[in-house]
């Protein structure tokens, strides 16, 4: 019996499919390895894919793209917020949920984000079951370290509606081990794993210790502004630029022009992954100007120097945190389809060079394979070519802090619970609060592990402790005990020592 494993970026999405003791990605109808999440539709059919990236210049508000962006998330969430103000497609709040505005000309109807979703799984199970020549149904499906559960929820949902039967969800750098066997081939030994993601609209560095074939991620750091769409930006910037010098019309602030240009990029942004040229050909660029270009990898590299630095800074900020040097380090994975700019590897491989860095899976086929593989595990396979069963531990994703006010006034967080600390956990903190006060609050604040966006943690809980007996001196003891479970849920306790007195809150979804 066969498996599959689906990746579902931001940008793009892959099948895997596990036969006859061994994980490979399959080619889609186009003939590429990997899918644009990209859905457009059209006044009497919905186009899935290829077609779909490659019709958005003249159908661009009905086009969806990065759907995963959007997935699960509340129309307050800061995510959802800045999807909707890139997103060409109308996004709308109905009934408290996101929907997609599509105005085919005869109707106006609104797409919920699991529809579209559902509509890229669907073309996911094609292309699996056409590789194979059978209908499987039985995936596992790979998501972001920092999801929560409703993002998991959704997605789960999305891809169940497109008929698979999920197995298991696994984190995507645990997916990225397992395509390479690490922890499988000498479950004895113990190493440390950095797992480098580049994709489309993130980068992610997770640092996990492989110990006896169990897997703990140490440390994990996830980076919105910046992605292989940057690259992209950039070359079409420059691209605009040699069309100005070229016929003195600067096309900026042309939308139709740009899109054009940012397809060309793309193209060109693969190709020079390979070669050390590309040639980018727009037909009837603007005013109907055909525009012919060639860029060397050279060229690019200096047009991307700054995003090149960005891209690597991440690296160092996370062994900070671990408190690594690069030879702590034993192996670096690479996986995202961005991974595969010949520069960046090269910049990887400067950062540790006495580190075995691991290319020989391309990048962007690197988490499928593994939810693969791990499918083929949990069907019990007689024939895998590991011995032993990965274990992935669940484990938190944010930070928990609780808010104190010390003898000066001034506000301290403390962490009770990092991001990283293996599932189920348990904290105990104690604290004082002075006996002349009746009542005592505790705040319990967020913050979304590796998410260096600049803010501050979020209060996301209170527990409030009533009707205390005051003291005319001395201070109130309280002990506050914090409880996750597998599935993120959140238990609170906090009690008086004194009177016993104890009041308790659960969050349903605090990981």
């Amino acid at each position: 019996m066969a498996a599959i494993g689906v990746h579902l970026g931001c940008t793009c999405a892959c099948s895997a499919v596990y036969k006859d003791g061994r994980a490979d990605v399959v080619a889609n109808d186009a003939g590429d390895r990997v899918t644009p999440a990209v859905v457009g539709f059209l006044e009497k059919e919905v186009i899935v894919g290829l077609a779909a990236k490659q019709s958005r210049v003249r159908n661009a508000t009905n086009t969806i793209v990065k759907v995963k962006q959007i997935l699960g998330r509340s129309p307050n969430d800061t995510q959802a917020k800045k999807h909707i103000a890139e997103s060409k497609c109308t996004v709308v709040e109905k009934a408290g949920k996101l929907r997609y505005e599509i105005d085919t000309g005869d109707t106006l109807k609104f797409v919920s984000p699991e529809d579209v979703a559902k509509l890229i799984f669907s073309k996911m199970k094609e292309t699996a079951q056409s590789a194979l020549g059978s209908d499987v149904n039985d995936v596992v499906i790979t998501v972001p370290f920092d999801f929560g559960e409703n993002q998991k929820k959704a997605l789960g949902e999305a891809a169940a509606s497109a008929g698979f039967n999920i197995l298991r969800m696994i984190h995507e750098p645990s997916a990225a081990l397992l395509a390479y066997g690490i922890g499988q081939d000498s479950p004895a030994g113990k190493s440390n794993v950095l797992v480098y993601k580049l994709g489309g609209t993130s980068l992610s560095v997770t640092m996990i210790e492989v110990n006896s074939g169990i897997y703990r991620v140490l440390a994990t750091k996830t980076y919105d502004n910046i992605g292989g769409v940057c690259f992209t930006e950039a070359l079409a910037q420059h691209l605009a630029s040699e069309f100005q010098r070229s016929y003195k019309q600067d096309i900026r602030g042309n939308a139709r022009a740009m899109m054009k240009l940012m397809n060309s990029a793309d193209l060109a942004k693969h190709s020079l992954s390979t070669l050390g040229s590309s040639n980018c050909f727009v037909d009837s660029l603007y005013d109907g100007i055909d525009f012919d270009c060639a860029v060397s990898r050279a060229r690019f590299e200096l047009i991307c120097s700054s995003l090149f630095t960005q891209c690597i800074h991440p690296i160092n900020s996370l062994l900070e945190e671990v408190g690594f040097l690069p030879t702590d380090v034993n192996q670096v994975v690479l996986c995202g389809g961005s991974a595969r700019i010949p520069k960046l590897q090269q910049l990887i491989k400067d950062l540790f060079p006495e580190v075995e860095l691991l290319t020989s899976i391309p990048p962007d086929e690197v988490i499928p394979i593994g939810a693969a593989i791990q499918a083929g595990i949990l069907l019990g396979k007689d024939n895998l070519s590991t011995d032993l069963d990965s274990i992935t531990i669940e484990c938190s994703a944010i930070n928990i802090y609780v808010k104190e006010i010390g003898e000066s006034g001034a506000e301290t967080f403390t962490l009770l619970l990092p991001s990283g600390t293996p599932l189920p956990a348990r904290r105990q903190h104690s604290l004082q609060a002075p006996g002349n006060f009746s009542s005592v609050c505790l705040d319990l604040y967020e913050s979304v592990s590796g998410k260096s966006n600049g803010s501050d943690p979020c209060k996301f809980a209170q527990i409030v402790l009533k009707d205390l007996e005051k003291k005319a001196s001395g201070v109130h003891d309280i002990t506050a005990v914090l409880t996750m479970k597998r599935d993120g849920s959140l238990h609170i306790t906090c009690t008086d020592e004194d009177s016993g007195k104890s009041e308790m809150i659960t969050v349903e979804d605090a990981s």
